[in-house]
């Protein structure tokens, strides 16, 4: 039965420089990497590429030593040309100079009739195989789902709320024969529901509309409410012992991709936006892009932050370097390399901030576009308890005492308080409100790891 569900706590941060709805026309990168930071839960990454190799798009380059089933693909066909390390020889990039026509490695193609007659066992293996898997995410933990589980249900999130949040209309345009393939698969891999879940405040994109075999699910309110770990809350909470597994719609698709094409399809549609481009517009390239010519002569200044995704949660890369995995969205917002002395007493207009006393008369014009930069006006310090991290999280959960207790590393008080219910991404919001300047996402990721782990 759908549902509709309003939530009144969060926050919008309305920043200037949203892309342009049209697709510009640039040369595709030369280069693309794939990065595993882009997952959760890779322990033991092993390589089955070196320097030099060549590889197809969906050829095998990595796996974890954990779970060997799962494989890791190159997105583009072309030449290793290096594999970055980092502090203790840690995987960070598989860099590959792409061919100028991609080809793809070869799988089995199936018909609508044949996906519907299609075992689970037979779906999980192709999509094993395949490297589509890895856009499988298990909840809780926030990692890569394990192909031996069976999840209760199944939960895709049709909107993005957050900061310059590309339109999902324009980046999924035509895909919706592969979409609905996508869905008929997933529905194989749960005997619950699969929950896709709606922005009620805007119009329903074409692509999701008649999506079928789905339970259609409708949030209104501030961000974070197209956070798909907030939509679960309120759909059907995680408790102990609970698995179930989320995917973008980009996911979706790239299933269906493989079993109507026989192929593995990397092609994506990103947004270049923020207040420091130009020209905020989207490009046709494929997943682990670099940037490098979409930004050139894009920008308006050199002290700027490139982000891969958004400005919440995203990733700083360099002018030249390459986007994560699940990002459709590059952000180019000012470096904040500077000292304001007594900035936050001074009332402006100019600032953005939840809090009043800071962005003193912001408040009064909440549809004003703002220029954000990264500077975070002040320096960590005491824990302050000040009530405020509960009125951006729309989850009937206690963050301020939640990321205490990870502090502590109490364990029972952290399954009390609901760490199974969130990932990173659900309490970013609260980094951005907080007035002590703790790295709060990096404080989730720490209990997330104690309680999977321990």
């Amino acid at each position: 039965m759908s549902k509709f569900i309003k939530l009144k706590k969060g926050f919008d941060i309305n920043l200037a420089g949203k892309a342009e709805k049209k697709i510009a026309q640039v040369d595709q990168p030369e280069t693309f990497a794939y990065k595993p930071s882009s997952f959760h839960g890779i322990l033991r990454p092993k390589l089955t590429v070196n320097e030099g190799d060549n590889v197809k798009a969906g050829t095998p380059i990595l796996f974890d030593k954990k779970n060997d089933r799962v494989k890791h693909v190159a997105p583009v066909s072309g030449e290793i040309v290096e594999i970055k390390r980092g502090e203790k020889r840690k995987l960070l990039e598989i860099v590959i100079l792409a061919d100028k026509k991609i080809e793809h490695v070869e799988h089995k193609k199936y018909s609508v009739s044949d996906i519907n007659n299609a075992t689970r066992e037979e779906a999980v293996e192709h999509l094993l195989a395949s490297g589509t898997w890895v856009n499988l995410v298990q909840r809780p933990f926030g990692v890569i789902a394990d192909p031996e589980e069976t999840p209760k249900a199944i939960f895709i999130s049709a909107f993005d709320s957050h900061p310059l949040a590309p339109d999902y209309d324009l980046l999924f345009k035509g895909e919706e024969q592969y979409f609905q393939a996508g869905i008929d698969v997933l529905k194989k891999l749960t005997p619950g529901v699969i929950h896709l879940n709606l922005n009620s405040d805007a119009e329903v994109s074409q692509i999701f509309s008649h999506a079928k075999n789905v339970q259609v699910n409708k949030f209104s309110g501030p961000h974070p409410a197209g956070n798909v770990g907030v939509q679960i809350h309120h759909l059907d909470p995680i408790n102990k012992g609970d698995v179930a597994w989320t995917i973008n719609p980009f996911g979706v698709i790239q299933i269906g991709k493989l079993f109507l094409e026989g192929i593995y399809d990397a092609s994506k549609v990103v947004a270049l936006a923020g207040s420091e481009v130009n020209n905020p517009q989207y490009y046709k390239t494929y997943t682990g892009a670099s940037i490098k010519k979409m930004v050139a002569d894009n920008i308006k200044s050199d002290n700027v932050r490139y982000v891969s995704g958004n400005v919440l949660t995203g990733e700083r890369i360099d002018a030249d370097g390459h986007i994560g995995y699940n990002d459709n969205l590059v952000s180019v917002i000012p470096e904040g390399n500077y000292y304001e002395m007594f900035g936050w007493i001074l009332p402006t207009t100019k600032k953005l901030s939840f809090q009043r006393a800071f962005g003193l008369l912001s408040f009064l014009n909440p549809k004003k576009e703002y220029v954000v930069d990264t500077n975070e006006r002040g320096e960590p310090r005491a824990f302050v308890q000040t009530g405020v991290f509960e009125k951006v999280t729309p989850m009937d959960i206690l963050p301020t005492y939640l990321l205490k207790a990870i502090l502590a590393e109490d364990f029972d008080e952290m399954e009390a308080l609901g760490i199974y219910e969130i990932i990173e991404e659900d309490l970013a919001l609260c980094e951005f409100v907080d007035v002590s300047k703790h790295d709060v996402q990096s404080i989730v990721r720490e209990g997330l790891d104690l309680v999977q782990y321990s």
